[in-house]
């Protein structure tokens, strides 16, 4: 039996009695529940279920914006300031129910003159499900996995590291014991290679674009400079942080090639230390411990969470050298490494004189070449 209009709102009581078991008061509080039927005026009981929890889910996010706010549901100004929320991250649960309702409540609010606008969220994410031997987490199958016991074991970096790099994030990541130990050789990795290169690192000068650099620094320099930019983009843009992940560790091994038999050269260092302290700065999002503590050893007296993101270099981004596929008649006959602002004719030319390529086209005749410029040359005979 509805309540009539002319008796709305019906006031909540002051003085309940709160639960300790956390559940509502108020079906145990009498001058709430017990009233009359406002239809034959009979004893009657109301109703104590009083606020569906969509109610609230649907639009808290507006109320975000102006938490202090006493003089109605929201404050039109700051609501305006901050809505539509920029990016909303839920489960794919939420995708019938909560994410429609919350659609409903903010054209109302709109339609109210509360919002100017007309959808709650600009992006959605939904992720995806902790799995393990094919089925979602549960007692019940005994496939639960216990965070705490993995944390105490490798360090919560690890676990997050593992967690962020197994699988994109809209995704289901598929639990495996044998991939948090590989995510905790790479951090032990990356330990190493700032500890045991402590004072080279410490007191090598900064790295300066202008200065010439041999061919193994020169890619190192620009694949650090290539890794900010791509870490950059997939965690702003994409939230990609598996292949950020991926990238770093490109980055890291990088390294410890160009350092292999290189650590007396004191010419290796500015460029390792840039690459090094890129490579700590652009991992922190995900294993901040580790990656604050490493900063610290470094030398910094500031933490590396008040550290400015690092910029890329476009000009280091710029190949020196290109590798250019050749095929004959579209099968795959060479590689050719050509300067990177190499025109057609130049490309076309080098091809030609390749001594794999020579062999080929011996007793042919060739009719045309055709150069997809930066990619491959195809040479039609």
């Amino acid at each position: 039996m509805p309540v009539p209009e002319h008796d709305l709102p019906v006031v909540l009581p002051l003085d309940v009695e709160l639960l300790e078991n956390g559940g509502s008061p108020l079906p145990v509080h009498k001058p709430f529940y017990s009233t009359a039927c406002p239809k034959c005026g009979a004893d009657a009981r109301r109703e104590t279920d009083t606020m569906d929890t969509f109610v609230e889910s649907s639009w808290y996010f507006a109320r975000f914006a102006c938490p202090d706010f006493e003089g109605g549901p929201l404050d039109r100004e700051r609501a305006h300031y901050w809505m539509p929320v920029d990016q909303y991250i839920g489960g794919i649960e939420h995708a019938v129910l909560h994410l429609l309702y919350s659609r409903f409540f903010v054209k109302v609010l709109r339609d109210m003159g509360y919002l100017q606008t007309d959808e709650p969220f600009r992006n959605l994410l939904t992720q995806g499900m902790v799995i393990k031997d094919g089925f979602k987490m549960s007692k019940s199958k005994g496939n639960v996995v216990d965070p705490d016991e993995m944390i105490q074991a490798y360090g919560a970096d690890t676990v997050r590291l593992f967690c962020l790099f197994a699988s994109p994030p809209e995704k289901d990541l598929d639990w495996s014991d044998q991939g948090v130990e590989g995510s905790f050789r790479f951090l032990s990795r990356m330990w190493r290679l700032a500890s045991e290169n402590l004072d080279a690192l410490k007191s090598s000068g900064p790295c300066r674009g202008e200065t010439p650099l041999d061919k193994d620094l020169a890619q190192l320099r620009r694949k650090t400079h290539q890794t900010i930019k791509k870490v950059t983009e997939d965690i702003r843009e994409r939230f990609h942080f598996n292949t950020a992940i991926a990238a770093i560790m490109e980055l890291v091994n990088l390294i410890h090639q160009v350092l292999d038999g290189r650590t007396a050269d004191p010419t290796v260092w500015p460029v390792v230390r840039e690459a090094v302290e890129a490579a700590i700065v652009i991992s922190s999002p995900m294993v901040p411990h580790i990656c604050e503590e490493l900063w610290r050893i470094l030398g910094h007296q500031e933490l590396l969470l008040d550290t400015g993101w690092p910029k890329w270099d476009a000009q280091a981004l710029k190949a020196e050298e290109m590798l250019i596929v050749v095929q004959i008649n579209g099968k795959l006959r060479s590689k050719i490494t050509a300067p990177a602002d190499a025109t057609d004719e130049e490309l076309e030319d080098i091809a030609l004189k390749d001594f794999r390529i020579r062999d080929f086209l011996e007793g042919k005749q060739v009719r045309k070449v055709i150069v997809v410029p930066k990619k491959l040359i195809n040479i039609v005979v």
